[in-house]
């Protein structure tokens, strides 16, 4: 997981619910994604603009290439054959392939956040903050081919196991809103309690976690759980203060939150909605990632040596409150 404010990523054992390796060196990362295999961990680094790639048997660094300005977040096709970065501060999406080569930019203006693939790979569903839409990219041609309007800044997207359905947090008012991706419509909506940062869909799609982090003057301890099929929310479960970031393991039975007020994570038992253990981590932590494998026995701390970023360097900007 990343914390943006500790300029570091932690490596939970999620058995143990214990840090077992920091890793530093990697400047304002604020989001990270684990490759299907569990092999490498993507992040990218907001002060030097570049994603970076760690080898997760010893997390020293495998790769890095430079991004556009402001890179917020990081996803890797179904395939693992293509890597996608949006650049906040360019408006653009930075497109790699798997051995992070370059291989093109899409334009999309304003402010591209959070970013998921479909599962069945063919479309790319970005959370257009600064823009107040969703974008949605045609990924066998890299092309942008709509952009829906939701009626508010949307700060991360989440894609329905059948990929018909997107669903994005929208910071101002607080809800979630449902896209149909075939008609490019809304299908539904839902107000949820505190400004909304990620979310993130069971394995079956039934319920989506909506991470509710409010602002720092009025930060938000729950996440919101909805029924995809209705739009409505069933409930609540406590986290810390601040829930930004949310993954859910394979069963769909746990699921791991970033609470970026308090410097913790909260790992909830899905089946009791509780919180069930407290990890404390590095200051400010945001995006998380899941891998069903253990973590291996590296060293408690890992330095890091990026390259000279060759993009334009960014402070990553407030984003809105939820970066």
């Amino acid at each position: 997981m990343a914390n943006e404010g500790g300029h570091s990523l932690s490596v939970i054992d999620a058995a143990a619910s214990t840090v077992v390796t920091t890793v530093v060196g990697i400047e304002a990362p604020h989001n990270v994604q684990i490759d299907r295999d569990g092999n490498r961990v993507y992040a990218v680094s907001g002060h030097a603009s570049t994603v970076v790639v760690l080898d997760t048997a010893t997390y020293r660094l495998a790769d890095a290439a430079a991004t556009g300005a402001g890179p917020s977040h990081v996803v890797l096709t179904p395939d693992g054959q293509k890597t996608y970065v949006t650049n906040y501060d360019a408006g653009t999406v930075s497109v790699y392939r798997a051995d992070l080569t370059p291989a093109g930019t899409i334009a999309v203006g304003g402010g591209p956040h959070g970013l998921r693939s479909s599962p069945d790979g063919t479309t790319l569903v970005v959370a257009n903050l600064k823009a107040r839409t969703v974008d949605v990219i045609d990924a066998r041609t890299d092309t942008k081919i709509a952009a829906v309007p939701v009626g508010g800044p949307v700060v991360q997207v989440a894609v329905s196991p059948d990929s018909r359905y997107a669903y994005a947090s929208v910071a101002q008012p607080p809800n979630v809103v449902k896209v149909d991706l075939h008609a490019r419509t809304i299908a539904g909506r839902v107000e949820v309690p505190a400004a909304p940062a990620q979310v993130y869909l069971t394995p079956d799609g039934s319920s989506l976690l909506s991470a509710d982090q409010g602002s720092a003057d009025k930060p938000g301890t729950a996440l919101s759980v909805i029924d995809t099929a209705t739009m409505t929310a069933t409930g609540g479960i406590a986290t810390g203060s601040g829930p930004h970031g949310v993954v859910v393991d394979p069963t769909g039975r746990r699921a791991w939150v970033t609470n970026v007020y308090d410097s913790t994570v909260s790992v909830i038992d899905l089946p009791t909605r509780a919180t069930v253990a407290t990890v404390k981590v590095g200051k400010q932590p945001n995006g998380i990632s899941y891998a069903p494998r253990p973590p291996t026995s590296a060293a408690a701390r890992v330095s890091v040596v990026l390259p000279t970023p060759s993009a334009a360097s960014s402070g990553h900007g407030d984003h809105g409150g939820h970066g």
